[in-house]
């Protein structure tokens, strides 16, 4: 669906050109004159603008030079009467892309239309192409690392890109695994076709089914129009489930129809939908063991699970910390327009001791944070911060000068005699995280909702770890 712009003082000509907009599933604005059209511009940017040659006040040529000073890429077509023809070629000199004269063949009009939004999604495309070359000196594949771990993922999603079986991609929260679904569908023969991602914890229980199946006009209220839904959506590419766990049991069903034979119902529809679609899902937790205490389904898990990859947490390859924060420091820069050229040796000390519960997600937004507070060549300690714990710096000073340790209460280290240090530091960091949780629970009053909300987590993460410390 489109936004389109009406901007035309005959009151009929309006009406009716709504009518045969809203038919071909489009959105439309209406404006009478210049000043309406600009005031509606300066709320929401439409997608396409139909433009009367003859206005009051402000001429339709005089409007174009406006809208094309605010939106230089915003297709317009002018309507015109055959004595203003003249005028009307003026306008797609200043810019405008197509005319037609008055009265209008309906198809024609339609066909128009077509064709400049099509050309603007290529132009916009063209321009996110130019702009992603201009910022990526280097492959996808080379920032992500160099470890055992990571060169394993990538042998697997090289493998199983060039198929269409369903994969699981299972790690822990910001471990990437949105960036190696986007991965398998650019190596795949969908690669042309629609990625189409799907955070289920986002979606609102009694949303979801018409979010994934689409629905009829009037299947529900409010429903004042038909919808597509995101299997139609990503119809010949690729349809990417995030947290797949957090899909209500009772809409489980008929997914697994959806996934199994690749058809579907909208909501209040009867007739069966076909689409061709690959799919890929992400959890955070095991889905074995979600099956085993009822919260997935056991057919629907076998069903997916054709191709598993199991993507490492950031603490297991910490070896790869140079690429990522070279990778994450020129994005920062990129994105603030800073020039910030490294890192102090304390705070890459500080990294390689942390151990990262948000993985790279919670690096990469340190990274981007130090980058904006700095104000010096080098990010130091005092530039990070951490708002999962407080937006307290996790170091300690020491007779004026930083530490690279985190902030830990001497129980911390509590039975910790014996073990090594990677077992001592991994330890410690599990009895910060119970204790952070448990905090927080307390706070939302035992409401586990609020408590993922406090710890900026989401529900999934927090089961699972309500789970893993038996936090009763």
């Amino acid at each position: 669906m489109k936004r389109i712009l009406i901007v035309d003082d005959d009151k009929d000509l309006r009406f009716n050109l709504s009518c045969i907009l809203k038919e071909e599933g489009h959105e439309v604005i209406a404006a009478s004159d210049g000043k309406q059209a600009l005031n509606a511009l300066a709320e929401n940017v439409p997608d396409l603008v139909l433009l009367d040659v003859r206005l009051p006040g402000m001429d339709g040529v005089e409007l174009l030079e406006e809208l094309k000073k605010i939106e230089k890429n915003l297709p317009i077509i002018m309507l015109t009467a055959y004595s203003d023809v003249k005028s009307a070629v003026k306008a797609m000199k200043l810019g405008a892309f197509d005319y037609i004269t008055k009265p209008f063949d309906n198809e024609e009009l339609i066909l128009v239309i077509k064709k400049a939004l099509h050309t603007q999604s290529l132009s916009r495309e063209v321009e996110y192409l130019r702009k992603k070359l201009d910022q990526a000196p280097v492959s996808i594949e080379e920032t992500m690392g160099d470890s055992p771990q990571i060169k394993q993922v990538l042998k697997q999603v090289e493998i199983i890109a060039a198929t269409n079986m369903t994969v699981i991609l299972q790690g822990e929260s910001g471990t990437g695994k949105e960036v190696i679904a986007k991965m398998i569908h650019e190596k795949s023969l969908r690669k042309d076709k629609p990625f189409i991602a799907i955070d289920c914890g986002a979606i609102p229980d009694t949303l979801v089914e018409s979010e994934l199946f689409g629905y009829e006009k009037g299947a529900f209220t409010g429903a004042e129009e038909r919808k597509e839904g995101k299997f139609e959506q990503a119809n010949g590419g690729t349809l990417f489930f995030d947290e797949i766990t957090n899909i209500p049991n009772s809409i489980q069903m008929k997914l697994l129809r959806a996934v199994q034979e690749r058809k579907f119902q909208h909501l209040g529809g009867k007739k069966d939908i076909s689409v061709d679609v690959r799919i890929i899902v992400a959890t955070n937790i095991n889905l074995s063991e979600a099956v085993k205490i009822g919260r997935f389904r056991d057919d629907l898990f076998h069903r997916l699970n054709e191709f598993h990859i199991d993507l490492p947490s950031l603490r297991e390859r910490k070896e790869d910390l140079p690429i990522l924060t070279k990778y994450f420091l020129d994005e920062a820069n990129r994105d603030l327009n800073r020039k910030v050229e490294g890192f102090s040796g304390e705070v890459m000390r500080f990294f390689l001791n942390y151990h990262w519960p948000g993985n790279i997600r919670e690096l990469k937004n340190v990274i981007k944070r130090a980058v904006l507070l700095t104000d010096s060549k080098d990010i130091t300690p005092a530039c990070l911060t951490f708002p999962a714990y407080g937006g307290i710096p996790l170091w300690r000073e020491n007779n004026g000068h930083h530490t690279t340790q985190p902030h830990l209460q001497p129980d911390d280290f509590a039975s910790n005699e014996g073990a090594s240090l990677r077992e001592a530091k991994e330890k410690s960091a599990g009895q910060i995280e119970e204790k952070m949780i448990k905090e927080a629970m307390v706070k939302a009053g035992g409401n586990k909702t609020k408590a993922a909300r406090i710890l900026k987590i989401d529900r999934t993460t927090l089961y699972s770890k309500i789970k893993e410390f038996q936090i009763k």
